[in-house]
């Protein structure tokens, strides 16, 4: 199982208040952040911001990307449109998905390094 993640970016202020407000509707809050990194989370600090000002921005071409649980289809909505507002751009518009082995609505976006995250919520009943 994993415990938690981090992202590189460039401006960790910037970054601080894309995702304090893209994550809010997933239930993650800020528990700290000091001048080289930031910390959101459910419970405990999952999701960390490292500042690396000297990286590159994320390329595309990786294939890399992070996902967030959400608590509903309206929460994904809102992650995506919240990180449009912000600056963040589209990498998949929300919607249902059908993955190997069940049905989903996700979203992808990309923040304002580059980084790829899509926010999910699966559907209490199987269909």
């Amino acid at each position: 199982m994993i415990d938690h993640i981090s992202l590189q970016v460039q401006n960790l202020k910037a970054a601080t208040a894309f995702y304090r407000r893209v994550l809010e509707p997933l239930g993650y809050q800020l528990f700290f952040d000091t001048d080289d990194t930031a910390a959101f989370g459910t419970k405990y600090p999952q999701f960390w911001l490292n500042h690396r000002p000297d990286l590159p921005r994320a390329h595309p071409g990786t294939g890399a990307h992070v996902c967030l649980r959400a608590p509903s289809d309206e929460a994904v909505s809102l992650f995506h449109a919240s990180a449009l507002e912000l600056g963040g751009t589209d990498d998949g518009a929300p919607g249902p998905r059908q993955a190997l082995m069940t049905r989903y609505f996700g979203a992808f976006i990309r923040d304002l390094d580059g980084n790829r995250v899509e926010a999910v919520c699966f559907p209490k009943k199987a269909t």
